[in-house]
């Protein structure tokens, strides 16, 4: 039985890294823990680009713009959508959603999914603070592992023929 695994290491892979300025002290936050993960995961800073996008709705189309580029392994989705008072946060976070799955489904690219969706501005706060449980070192270490997982594959098909 063959068994393919991601590594916890991506040295030499190139990431982009799309956060919404919206909510920024949170997201912020989570750019934060992207960073420190690719860090400990070996990725130069120079390897990794930021792109700044307005709010989480424009996620999905830059990271499909940087995904057809091919100049990256994986692109890391970050952002945060707080429920507020009408529909709009159910909108927005399904069309989000959706948005960078297609991403990934339609380029073969590893996208991970950073995006908050919480109640509150505590729940958001709580999950960018700085530590392991930041939302934004887990996307960058599911982009990591994604990236290692992909090529393993690739290799895999390519060495059985």
């Amino acid at each position: 039985m063959k068994e393919l695994q991601g590594s916890p290491t991506a040295s030499g892979r190139h990431f982009a890294v799309v956060v919404s300025t919206f909510n920024k002290d949170i997201t912020d936050g989570l750019l934060r823990g992207a960073h420190a993960a690719l860090s400990d995961a070996g990725v130069s800073s120079a390897d990794v680009t930021v792109v700044r996008v307005p709010g989480a709705f424009e996620i999905p189309l830059a990271a499909r713009r940087l995904a057809r580029t091919g100049r990256y392994d994986a692109i890391i989705c970050l952002g945060c959508v707080i429920k507020g008072e009408t529909m709009h946060f159910e909108y927005i976070s399904s069309a989000v959603s959706h948005g960078i799955m297609a991403v990934s489904a339609d380029t073969g690219i590893p996208v991970a999914f950073g995006v908050l969706t919480t109640l509150t501005e505590e729940q958001a706060a709580a999950r960018s603070a700085e530590g392991t449980d930041n939302k934004g070192r887990e996307a960058a270490l599911s982009a990591v592992e994604m990236v290692t997982l992909v090529e393993a594959i690739d290799d895999g098909v390519r060495n059985d023929g």
